[in-house]
């Protein structure tokens, strides 16, 4: 089956020559159908301009996209009724009303479900005779989302979609997301929220300095990242753990592809010598280890990211 999404060497730039800033260098990736593919990345790392080049707001500098089998440029006519787009930023007028901005939205679809519809699933039916510029933040993300939906896309792009809201409507949005996919529809997610990703996504892409460093679904992602264990220093010489790294300072920590057989080590020495090992924390390996090894990887890519200029 072809993909919904295929990019390939995709490059983009903002302004010219010395002072020209190279946004994203050389993205690859697919997107399956009915998948939650995620795009994670520091503040900077290029994902805003991956997501315009895919949804077709702009033509990539070098490479090439294509959505449906289609260029989302080209063939906007074609490929536009199909995708729902919610932007960081969403922009709608703060003097209208919510039914009312959702009524001029739906005006731009296709083939629109209703307002009422839309506004059930984002839990705001009780706001919508609320003007726009009087909701709170979060309740103008899930108008935002609201729009996105209206057209009942075969293919969904989320940019940072719950930003600002409460625990409790992130979790409600996590719902309506999981149900979108068994309906069938394909997204695209960027968000700061690592949770958000290890609960939605079945396949992740790390950005980092324009380029994606990481990609794969999350037990691929934390398969070659250690586990870790930390405790207090007991004040007694540690234990030779195989083909472990400890790093001990007042507080022990120790990274292991081992977690088990190396905990199950640990408290048995620790049992021997009568120690009681305050602070004791064994955590698996996390998306947020594999995050912040990219972030922290090369510290040439942050040399890189600077505009051309200020490399000479």
């Amino acid at each position: 089956m072809s993909p919904i999404i295929a990019a390939r060497g995709l490059h983009r730039w903002y302004g010219h020559g010395d002072d020209a800033y190279h946004a994203v260098r050389g993205v690859d990736l697919e997107v399956q159908q009915g998948e939650v593919f995620a795009l994670l990345g520091t503040n900077g790392a290029g994902k805003t301009s991956t997501l315009d080049l895919l949804e077709g707001l702009t033509a990539p500098d070098e490479g090439t996209v294509e959505v449906f089998g289609m260029d989302p440029l080209r063939d906007r006519r074609r490929v536009r009724p199909e995708v729902g787009i919610m932007l960081q930023s969403g922009g709608l007028p703060a003097e209208l009303t919510v039914a009312e901005t959702l009524e001029m939205w739906r005006g731009t679809c296709s083939h629109p479900t209703t307002a009422d519809d839309v506004l059930a699933k984002v839990h705001l039916t009780d706001r919508a005779d609320v003007r726009v510029g009087a909701l709170s933040g979060g309740e103008q993300r899930r108008v935002d989302l609201a729009c996105a939906l209206l057209g009942r896309p075969r293919l969904l792009f989320l940019d940072e979609p719950t930003t600002g809201l409460d625990p409790e409507n992130r979790r409600a949005t996590w719902r309506l997301l999981s149900e979108l996919k068994e309906s069938g529809v394909t997204m695209v997610l960027t968000t700061h929220y690592l949770d958000e990703a290890e609960a939605l996504a079945d396949h992740i892409a790390i950005m980092h300095a324009g380029r994606i460093h990481r990609t794969g679904t999350l037990r691929e992602m934390v398969s070659d990242h250690p586990a870790t264990i930390a405790f207090d220093h007991p004040g007694i010489t540690l234990p030779q753990l195989s083909a472990a790294r400890i790093d001990a300072g007042s507080r022990v920590e120790i990274s292991t592809h081992h977690l088990q057989d190396h905990l199950l080590e640990l408290l048995s020495w620790a049992q021997a010598n009568h120690l009681h090992l305050t602070g004791l924390t064994a955590r698996a390996a996390s998306l947020e280890s594999v995050f912040l090894d990219v972030a922290d990887h090369d510290a040439t890519d942050d040399a890189l990211d600077a505009p051309i200029g200020a490399l000479t």
